[in-house]
């Protein structure tokens, strides 16, 4: 053994840092671990980054050369053997049985026999007996076996060093002379059995294509146990932590740069997506100033869900245009990080929605579509698929009917699945506390803008700044000293003009009105005194506009517009249609229209800041401003990131100062709920879908046990629901009253409407829409408009003989609209909801028929908008007639109808166009723009480069074209996913199938 170590002692000897150190037992484990117990530590790890690292410094560490000495212990830290003292007596055993026989072995004069006996005391005795099976043996154990099994008796020609043989071929082969010569080798040359076990183990590491076959396999089945390990780390690590950016993967930062614009968050929302109620899921309302960056928090809590719970998230939002908005910007997102965006807003969705393997999905609802889509997912008994549900404007509880709505939807999510997290988001919320405990949510706020504003009023020639918390809140601040002619004071005493263009054109402004007529009137007027240089301002692009406004109106374009754009103003409000309001955002947002005058649901709606924003007074139609509405419109002046400072001005008379300064001072409007609200029939609705999904819970407190007990009352006389008389301890629900819930039909004409079913089959016109768009008119529509009698005759005279009839059979005979058109009395009792809503009918089918809303709205003497609105008011509501007739055997005949007449009242275009319009943002004029340019399907959008896109369409925005192609994208996918999940629906095999 000496003689080895001196040696040795001659060759340079390098080696890893950690080689020398003791290990503890639960440590780091080297190549020589066993597999079993590697692949046991790296399921404990619990990050995967860690794991990763480990793997790669294996892998590197086994391919490197690693050369020791023999005074050095290699087996210091290697517990599996040198920690294990009865194994080290019965390997010095056999040395000391090796000794004694050493003489017998190496006389040639001896009996081979006892040559062969000595063999076996070495083979069997030490190794099979007393070493574990090689079974279970790690792979450096097993070499070391498979060498011992194999030696011969040793002789001179062997070389006495334990060293790895790693640089022997660089050295000259030893003379064989001593061999042939029969001359011993001392004794202390040969090998021990720890030499041997220790040579064995070395050269496993260094060497591995001395390695046999059966040990390869170990290590096979070795690397297959750390591949199940990682897998399995991952997949716990998904759960939860995805990488750096709040729990996500760096590329969702990158995506929200690429396709936002947005390099770095706020320190607010830093801290926000921070909390523990964040990280531990609970429920969260917080509330900021308008434009202070809710939105993307919302955004990448509904991504968290998404990519690391796997589970489904739904955002519900107040309007049809911030859907789509929604639907367009997450589209982009998920085509990228693989998961579904789809639609619920106006006829768009599916109830329940398709059941989906593979990908999760985030529905974007409006508050209606929100609660029937919680229904659905109820009465499958999958509401726990939802991870979470984000909700938009939460003050909107407080808002009539939809608060009501709104209310049922959350109180459901909350009793149903307790493990759905809830997060809701205002920038005016007055009574926190209230909306907490009903929540059960923590409360995160902060004052955040990240644009300074700057609150004025304007009383006469006076500009004065608002100190909201001083007892004198207004004070002086300057004197407007734009020259007025005589002629100009009477037409602007208000001196908005003298407002105005203090900022624009090269910056922006807002002006709210208090009515529709008011911004067309408004910006007409200021028109009229604007210099000839604001017209030279960004005059191509201004043109292009008006071409482009003129083609979405078919070859019309309104005269208010076609005068107030050259200067860069505009109007929006309601009166608009899609296409036009698309437009005139798109201008606002780029710069090329510089003042918008609008109503106030611009500030509830999309986002469009301005440098200033004017409030033409306090008044909200007839109604004084309350405080939640004037913080949303203040809250759009400044631009992040354009303007250093935002302002708002206030346009007061003397007699609404007092009014003005509570209103500027006043804490905000406390929320309230609204199931009470229009004679208890919020209350009336929640407990006739708690009845038809069997979700019923005991009232305690005595006064809302009366008002549920009225309630009830009215649903029994309704045939909505039943119950076992006389105690009424068990309610169930009619097939009436399931059709009402399911297909969201207003408690109010629930009965009306199945009448008018029913008595539509008994003379049912098939060949025409007349008749089928009459049955899906909203009810809640007739009051918004009164019939021209002149124009009624005219458009009932070019109707057929059958469509006249039938018109005769609902009650609205020829001979009644000619005494009226006349202007004579009529004796006869008609009923004058069926007139009115006959009346809208015709306008709708007209509109059918046509496809051109300027001519109808003409023909009619209506405002296109409000023919737009009736236009989506109807498609929204013959949905809902669908899904009604859907629960009642009897009105099997309307499933087909209606599903095709929803889907034309939704487009109301060419059939070639409709493929086009399904696309999220994609109105009549972009589809006909895209089909003219070659797009004519799904798929060829869906396929399109956003560059030649936006090189060959005209005035498309680069954004606009990206936004597009995803949303094609995501739509293709959707319809895809839905085929897919049916055909592996068809093909599962059941589980109650019969066996023998």
């Amino acid at each position: 053994m000496n003689t080895d170590v001196d040696n040795a002692s001659e060759i340079v000897v390098r080696r890893n840092s950690w080689s020398s150190k003791r290990r503890r037992r639960d440590g780091m484990k080297t190549e020589f671990t066993p597999a079993k117990k590697r692949s046991s530590d790296l399921l404990g790890k619990c990050h995967l980054k860690a794991e990763q690292n480990y793997i790669e410094q294996m892998k590197k560490e086994a391919v490197k050369e690693q050369y020791y000495s023999d005074n050095e212990d290699l087996f210091d830290g290697y517990d599996s053997i040198m920690d294990d003292s009865s194994f080290l007596a019965k390997l010095e055993d056999a040395e000391q049985k090796m000794e004694d026989h050493d003489n017998v072995c190496l006389d040639p004069q001896r009996d081979k026999n006892i040559k062969h006996s000595c063999e076996g005391v070495l083979t069997d005795s030490v190794f099979s007996d007393e070493f574990p099976s090689s079974q279970d043996l790690p792979s450096s154990q097993f070499l070391f076996q498979q060498d011992a099994s194999n030696i011969k008796r040793p002789t001179l020609c062997t070389q006495s060093t334990s060293t790895p043989d790693v640089k022997r071929s660089k050295q000259p082969v030893a003379s064989t002379n001593a061999c042939t010569d029969g001359k011993k080798s001392a004794p202390n040359a040969r090998r021990s059995m720890k030499d041997q076990l220790k040579r064995a183990m070395l050269e496993n590491a260094a060497s591995s294509n001395r390695i046999s076959m059966s040990v390869l396999q170990k290590e096979a089945v070795m690397n297959e146990e750390i591949n199940v390990a990682m897998q399995a780390i991952e997949s716990v690590s998904m759960e939860g932590d995805l990488g750096p950016f709040f729990g996500l993967p760096s590329k969702v930062k990158d995506l929200i740069l690429r396709l936002k614009g947005i390099e770095e968050l706020y320190e607010w929302q830093k801290a926000c997506l921070s909390l523990d109620s964040v990280q531990q899921r609970r429920n969260l309302i917080y509330s900021l100033p308008t434009s202070g960056g809710k939105t993307l928090v919302a955004e990448i809590l509904i991504l968290k869900e998404i990519l690391c719970q796997k589970k489904d998230a739904v955002l519900i939002l107040p309007y049809v245009s911030l859907v789509q908005e929604k639907v367009r910007g997450l589209s982009s997102f998920g085509i990228e990080l693989d998961f579904m965006v789809e639609e619920y807003a106006g006829s768009k969705g599916r109830f329940p929605p398709v059941k989906r393997r593979t990908k999760n999905c985030v529905y974007i609802a409006t508050i209606e579509k929100g609660h029937s889509l919680v229904n659905s997912l109820i009465e499958t008994q999958r509401l726990d698929s939802i991870g979470l549900v984000v909700v938009d404007e939460l003050h909107m509880l407080g808002d009539g009917s939809r608060g009501a709505i709104l209310e049922m939807t959350l109180a459901k999510v909350q009793y149903v699945c307790k493990r759905t997290q809830i997060i809701g988001m205002s920038a005016t919320l007055g009574n926190v506390g209230d909306l907490q405990k009903f929540l059960k949510a923590e409360n995160y706020t902060n004052d955040f803008r990240p644009v300074q504003l700057r609150e004025y009023v304007k009383l006469r020639d006076g500009i004065y700044e608002i100190y909201p918390k001083e007892e004198d809140c207004l004070k002086f601040s300057r004197l407007l000293t734009f020259k007025y002619s005589s002629a100009m004071q009477k037409m602007d005493p208000d001196h908005i003009i003298a407002l105005v263009t203090e900022v624009i054109p090269k910056k922006s402004c807002l002006i709210f009105c208090a009515t529709k007529k008011n911004c067309e009137n408004i910006v007409g007027m200021i028109c009229k005194y604007l210099n000839k240089d604001f017209l030279r301002h960004r005059q191509e692009e201004k043109a292009a506009l008006l071409a482009e406004l003129k083609d979405s109106g078919g070859g019309c374009l309104c005269p208010v517009l076609q005068k107030t754009v050259p200067y860069g103003l505009a109007y929006h409000h309601s009166g608009l249609t899609s296409d036009e309001r698309k437009l005139v955002e798109a201008a606002y947002s780029s710069g090329v229209l510089c003042l918008l005058a609008c109503t106030s649901t611009l500030a509830a709606g999309i986002n469009l800041p301005a440098c200033r924003v004017i409030l033409r007074s306090p008044y909200v139609g007839a109604d004084f401003l309350k405080r939640s509405q004037y913080k949303q419109m203040v809250g759009r002046a400044g631009r992040a990131g354009i303007d250093s400072m935002g302002e708002s001005i206030l346009i007061l008379q003397d007699k609404d100062k007092d009014k003005a300064k509570k209103l500027v001072s006043a804490p905000m409007e406390n929320c309230y709920s609204n199931l009470l609200h229009d004679e208890n029939r919020g209350l009336m609705n929640l407990i006739l879908s708690l009845i038809g999904l069997n979700e019923c819970q005991v009232c305690q407190q005595k006064s809302l046990r009366e008002l549920t007990q009225e309630s009830i009352e009215i649903l029994l006389q309704k045939g909505l629901i039943t119950s076992d008389v006389p105690s009424k301890a068990m309610l169930q629900i009619t097939k009436l009253g399931r059709a009402t819930f399911k297909g969201s039909i207003d408690l109010s004409y629930c009965d009306v409407l199945y009448e008018d079913l029913a008595k539509g089959l008994e003379g049912l016109l098939l060949n025409s829409f007349l008749h089928l768009v009459y049955l899906v008119t909203p009810y809640d529509m007739v009051s918004q408009c009164k019939p021209d009698w002149m124009i009624y005759f005219r458009e009932f005279t070019k109707l057929s003989a059958a469509e006249q009839k039938m018109a005769a059979a609902l009650g609205v005979p020829e001979s009644f609209l000619v005494r009226k058109a006349a202007g004579q009395s009529v004796r006869k009792c008609v009923n004058t909801v069926v007139v009115s809503r006959l009346y809208l009918a015709l306008v709708l089918y007209s509109l059918l028929r046509e496809t051109n809303l300027w001519s109808i709205s003409d023909r009619f003497q209506l405002t296109r908008g409000f023919v737009q609105t009736q236009l989506s008011s109807a498609s929204a509501f013959c949905s809902c007639v669908l899904h009604f007739t859907e629960e009642l055997e009897e009105f099997w005949a309307f499933k087909a109808l209606l599903s095709e007449l929803t889907r034309r009242l939704t487009y109301c275009v060419q059939a070639e166009l409709i493929p086009l319009m399904e696309v999220a943002g994609v109105m009549e004029f972009r589809a006909k723009q895209l089909y003219n340019a070659g797009y004519k399907t799904l798929a060829h959008l869906a396929n399109a480069d956003p560059n030649v896109l936006f090189s060959t369409v005209d005035n498309l925005y680069k954004k606009q074209a990206h936004q597009i192609v995803a949303s094609a994208k995501m739509l293709l996918h959707e319809k895809a996913e839905a085929l897919q999940e049916e055909v592996d629906d068809l093909l599962m095999l059941p589980t109650d199938l019969p066996s023998v």
